[in-house]
């Protein structure tokens, strides 16, 4: 028996060795390769300075509207993850990607993410970079608590909110983060830091981005390379630890109901009978029956719409704007 432990020990022992060894190579290889990689990052947008860090902002297009692009948690690179689709609207509108501190070209902020000053971070990166409100937010997934805050302490800012399968507050707060999750979630952070996620590509960044076309090959590159950047960074992490706090400040307050909001719901066949994809769908239902113009579509396809059926959201959004935005907008004038 003792012979036997003895075995394990050393086995045991030459693992975490092997463990370290390869860690360290890993992280000597990935920073050698950022370091080359830093020469293709060339910000693409405006850069704004908020408290001596650098908020990046990609404005396109001319129109009567501002159309400001919010990427969910861990979309590394907002400017070309979602370019498939906000270059169906700036066409005809002007739009505005906003890039979160941590995100694509901004820098890291390492502060505690608390929803006021990310909120206070995106309206003056947005003003300073020429954009005036009131703005039309499309917003994904987290970055829904946000838009729906700015709408309850900042109404007279927003015209309207085209929601692409976001997160509602209460949601991040029904569904609070438990000890498993938050330990995953810091886990990662650290994994990335040494640079692991190199070595799984396709769990870094999405591939879809990559098979599709709406990218140049050279913006493929660079798409890869603020990924390897910016992956579950500090700032990433912290805003998914902060997410129950954050909800729980929209919770608090009375909802936005003379903002038009239009729900859009991905529907993935796999999972159209879950009971996640019901009770996402109901409370999007739910919400919207407290709201004075509000709709809620579903649409066929995965969490991440905006890459598979951009045709279709930039239809069923100019139809909302449209119709409903614009009455809303006579109907407010008219009370003031």
């Amino acid at each position: 028996m003792k012979k036997v432990f003895e075995v394990l020990k050393k086995i045991f022992v030459l693992f975490i060795a092997f463990s370290l060894l390869v860690s360290v190579f890993v992280f000597i290889y990935h920073n050698s390769q950022l370091s080359k990689e830093a020469a293709l990052l060339k910000s693409e947008g405006t850069v704004v300075k908020y408290n001596n860090k650098k908020i990046n902002v990609y404005n396109e297009g001319r129109g009567e509207d501002t159309f400001v692009f919010m990427a969910g948690s861990g979309i590394a690179a907002p400017v070309y993850d979602m370019k498939g689709l906000y270059s169906r609207f700036s066409k005809e509108n002007k739009i505005a990607v906003i890039e979160r501190a941590g995100y694509g070209y901004s820098e890291v902020f390492n502060d505690d993410r608390d929803i006021d000053k990310i909120l206070e971070q995106t309206r003056e990166a947005l003003i300073e970079s020429g954009n005036k409100p009131p703005y039309i937010l499309v917003p994904h997934s987290l970055s829904g608590i946000e838009a729906i805050y700015w709408a309850q302490r900042y109404p007279d800012e927003i015209k309207g909110i085209i929601a692409l399968d976001i997160g509602l507050p209460q949601q991040y707060v029904t569904h609070k983060m438990n000890l498993v999750d938050s330990l995953t979630v810091r886990g990662i952070n650290i994994l990335t830091k040494i640079g692991l996620h190199r070595l799984v590509p396709s769990s870094t960044y999405n591939p879809e981005v990559i098979r599709q076309s709406f990218l140049t090959e050279e913006e493929k590159e660079i798409y890869k390379a603020l990924y390897y950047k910016q992956f579950f960074n500090d700032d990433m992490k912290q805003e998914l630890l902060q997410t129950y706090e954050n909800g729980k400040k929209s919770v608090n307050l009375p909802i936005p109901k003379e903002t038009p909001i239009l729900f859009l719901d991905a529907i993935a066949d796999q999972y159209k009978n879950s009971k996640y994809t019901k009770q996402k769908n109901k409370d999007y239902e739910e919400y919207a029956e407290q709201l004075e113009i509000a709709d809620v579509i579903k649409i066929k396809g995965t969490h991440s719409i905006y890459l598979y059926v951009p045709d279709e959201i930039y239809k069923l959004s100019m139809e909302f704007i449209n119709k409903e935005v614009e009455k809303n907008e006579i109907l407010r004038d008219e009370r003031i």
